[in-house]
């Protein structure tokens, strides 16, 4: 069942989003060779804390930290280690979540380490730019199967792979509500987009086939053919007009 949001839970829902937002932007400066994916968490985790809100990630079904920290091939769910150190060309996605008075936020990017290559960066911003394309149609009289469309066909003009085993969500009070939002599909499709619903929309967008697998953890999503995938997400809010994006500083 798709929930429409109250002005009151959208305002409960800015509280999260915006320490979402802020931890986000702040990582791009942090993140840096020699580091840890473990600093990285700690990093998102003391950061949450600190502002009084619960990390969203840490114990949801079972997984063992605040930060999903993926590098390179790895898509989704890395779970941060003190002894994986991250080096000159890689990427790293980070996905975050923060709960507040029972609501949360949801959110990721995807960041160079150090000089990445063009190809790397090039990545990067097809799966950024993906996101915006898709938004455009997060919007009253519009699908679902919108946004897919919107998402796959951009990212795909660029010869790229979009992941179709991993969708976006609803979320509110539970991290994962409907509708699910798959990065691909057809237009016209899909449930009705209404004012009042809050989206977490998150292509992730690999530089082959769009194929994955899990890890033997039982979490980390990698790419089968080992290439490079990135990843951004926001939580978005459907208004009577264009989207409003919640974790965007």
């Amino acid at each position: 069942m798709i929930i429409i949001k109250s002005k009151r839970e959208i305002e409960l829902m800015r509280e999260p989003c915006k320490v979402t937002a802020e931890l986000l932007h702040d990582l791009a400066e942090f993140i840096r060779p020699g580091i840890s994916t473990m600093d990285v968490n700690d990093f998102v985790e003391k950061r949450i804390t600190g502002h009084g809100m619960t990390p969203t990630f840490k114990g949801y079904g079972g997984f063992p930290a605040a930060a999903c920290v993926s590098v390179n091939d790895e898509v989704i769910h890395g779970i941060p280690n003190a002894a994986r150190i991250l080096r000159e060309g890689d990427i790293v996605s980070v996905d975050v979540g923060a709960t507040y008075r029972g609501y949360n936020s949801d959110a990721a990017r995807t960041y160079p380490v150090g000089t990445i290559s063009a190809e790397d960066q090039k990545l990067i911003d097809v799966t950024r730019q993906s996101f915006f394309e898709g938004i455009k149609y997060a919007m009253g009289g519009y699908r679902i199967g919108d946004i897919g469309h919107a998402v796959q066909k951009y990212a795909e003009s660029f010869g790229m792979g979009v992941i179709r085993d991993y969708t976006g969500h609803g979320t509110g009070t539970k991290l994962h509500e409907d509708p699910y939002i798959p990065n691909y599909g057809k237009p016209g499709k899909g449930a009705r987009i209404e004012r009042g619903m809050t989206l977490a929309i998150e292509p992730m967008i690999a530089l082959g086939s769009y194929e994955v697998r899990v890890l033997g953890n039982d979490w980390t999503v990698v790419m089968v053919d080992g290439k490079k995938s990135a990843h951004y997400e926001n939580t978005i809010l459907v208004t009577d007009g264009e989207p409003e994006i919640l974790t965007l500083q």
